[in-house]
């Protein structure tokens, strides 16, 4: 008799193998509490007889459960659930001090019932696929820091648009599902529109973009039309380098090596920040406020961005929305 607690949706498709529909199905069964921990699940004899599938591709999705630890055998009692809790994946691209903000406000603000696989693609495709493990239906949800490459956009497109969240940037990647992002764009514009008069205090202002930079560039077009729009002289260094601070200039960075060097410089010169030489840093962390006399900033909340990306674990709704960026003005400017 086929097990009422286990639904296997178009078997005979040739969407996907078998035996990753049947993992699924009892995934998706312990997901939604039919099956909990302890509970029996057909023998492959059973299961193979009551759906009319092959043992073999019962033993194969078995196998794979048993690999991520959610079911295990024994002689007496035959297969059974061994591990009620969701697993999702976070994959994002590396582990900085705002991040750490982000995924601390994210766990604390999961169930409990929730394992989270946090991985970092550091921009490579060929560990991005291998992270993302498609193939094997591991994850309950994924949640992924995308950037623009096909290949990513490949992977993503074989993962049910219900279970996939992206975040923090859009990076062409043809969103059609569930999305909580940054607008680096018009969003840094305004900001720049709110700072005016403190970066008008200065002959020049100066976007360093870094060589190695993943940061979106649009940012600096929309910096240029910002400069252009209101007369400010100003310029891009792309090249570390290259950089020289000079008094009576302000800066925008976006990474925190580039900050460094810019406060280093300074002091060296004896330039007084806020004053000869401003400084507007992109991303808030807790040390921005208190480096120097304070670093000005154009940043989302953190601590909110993992609070709207862990409603997206609970609930059924996909979200669609772009975070707030606001300027915070400390004594660097």
């Amino acid at each position: 008799m086929v097990d009422q607690k286990i639904t296997i949706k178009n078997l005979s498709d040739n969407d996907s193998p078998k035996y990753i529909k049947i993992a699924n199905a009892i995934k998706s069964s312990i997901e939604s509490n039919k099956l909990k921990q302890g509970d029996r699940i057909p023998s492959i004899n059973e299961f193979s007889k009551d759906y009319r599938v092959s043992r073999d591709t019962v033993y194969k999705a078995y196998a794979l459960l048993k690999k991520q630890g959610l079911i295990n055998s024994t002689p007496n009692k035959g297969y059974y659930i061994t591990e009620s809790r969701k697993k999702v994946l976070m994959l994002i691209s590396t582990f900085k001090a705002y991040k750490e903000v982000f995924y601390h406000s994210f766990m604390s603000c999961i169930p409990d019932n929730i394992a989270v696989d946090l991985q970092f693609h550091h921009y490579n495709v060929k560990n991005f696929k291998t992270m993302l493990d498609v193939d094997n239906a591991k994850y309950y949800k994924y949640i992924v820091m995308g950037f623009d490459h096909p290949g990513v956009r490949k992977s993503l497109a074989m993962i049910d648009k219900k279970k996939l969240l992206l975040i923090d940037w859009k990076a062409n990647l043809q969103v059609s599902g569930g999305y909580v992002f940054q607008d680096f764009g018009k969003a840094f514009y305004a900001c720049l529109e709110e700072a005016k008069c403190l970066l008008k205090k200065y002959k020049k202002l100066v976007f360093v973009y870094p060589e190695y930079t993943y940061h979106p560039y649009e940012s600096v077009d929309y910096f240029k039309a910002f400069c252009e729009s209101n007369k400010i002289d100003h310029s891009v260094c792309v090249n570390s380098e290259m950089l020289t601070v000079e008094k009576g200039t302000a800066y925008i960075c976006v990474n925190d090596r580039i900050l460094y060097e810019l406060l280093s410089q300074s002091a060296n010169a004896d330039y007084e920040i806020g004053k000869d030489v401003g400084i507007l840093s992109y991303n808030d962390t807790p040390l921005k406020r208190f480096t120097y006399k304070g670093i000005s900033v154009i940043s989302i909340d953190f601590k909110e961005f993992g609070t709207k990306v862990a409603d997206f674990i609970s609930s059924d709704e996909i979200p669609k929305t772009y975070l707030d960026t606001k300027l915070i003005v400390r004594d660097s400017l």
